[in-house]
């Protein structure tokens, strides 16, 4: 039986909480902390901070909104976003974060993620791909889904399990926000290469597609951001959905 990891996934431009689609035209949506609050309640299985404006600024803000947050919620809390050395890496952590997702820091330097997972322990790194379709593959890429890395992301995938990397947080910068279903076609492309748990962001529009994504491409974990933030969904509907799809679901908290 297939078993399901939820996240709620909350980018971030100091101090909103954000959302565009394919990684443009973002709007403010209001205060995370509240945000990551209500879905804990509601029975959230997991949390995702990403500055997503940090590494084009070279600068981490959100030391202030981890500190708030952890105080108040009790679940894995993962943070992302200008995370340039082990100090930055350090001070979330110290600030409440329970693992880090890295991105730009990775691609510039592979080895950062072997140093992240050789002094904090592999279930603390998670490696961030930010996947663009291409003729003939995908390109991992950064800065928020700006700049070419030249990077083929199965390839990159495979380097940074071999580096370390503890879990994979995949998003489809292509479907990102579009409300059309996940790429199907690249998580099973990644998920066949690596054993780590992979997780897949970006496309959620139905209840199916989490379910879809679930017993078709072998994730273990979903991150959604716009069917939550909006409300077209609840937790308790999407984990209920897959209840009656024959996939396990952590029980609601309410």
């Amino acid at each position: 039986m297939h078993k399901l990891r939820l996240i709620s996934r909350l980018d971030i431009k100091a101090p909103y909480l954000v959302k565009g689609r394919q990684f443009e035209g973002l709007r403010k949506i209001g205060d995370p902390n509240s945000f990551a609050i209500k879905y804990y309640e509601e029975g959230i299985d997991e949390i995702f901070y990403e500055d997503i404006v940090a590494s084009l600024y070279e600068r981490n803000s959100l030391l202030e909104i981890i500190n708030k947050t952890a105080e108040n919620i009790f679940v894995p809390l993962t943070v992302g976003g200008g995370l340039r050395n082990l100090n930055d890496v350090e001070n979330v952590l110290k600030f409440g974060a329970d693992k880090v997702a890295i991105n730009t820091a990775a691609i510039k330097n592979p080895e950062f993620i072997s140093q992240v997972s050789d002094k904090f322990g592999s279930q603390c790194m998670v490696l961030s791909i930010q996947a663009k379709k291409q003729e003939k593959n995908w390109e991992a890429f950064y800065d928020n889904g700006r700049e070419k890395s030249g990077l083929d992301v199965v390839e990159w995938a495979v380097k940074g399990e071999k580096n370390g990397a503890g879990e994979i947080i995949l998003t489809s910068v292509d479907n990102d926000g579009m409300a059309n279903g996940f790429d199907v076609e690249l998580v099973q492309a990644i998920t066949k290469e690596v054993s780590i748990p992979v997780i897949v962001s970006g496309g959620m529009g139905k209840l199916s597609d989490v379910s879809d994504i679930i017993k078709t491409a072998n994730v273990d974990a979903v991150a959604i951001a716009r069917s939550l933030h909006y409300n077209n969904f609840t937790i308790k509907e999407i984990k209920d959905h897959c209840k009656s799809e024959k996939i396990l679901a952590r029980n609601l908290t309410s």
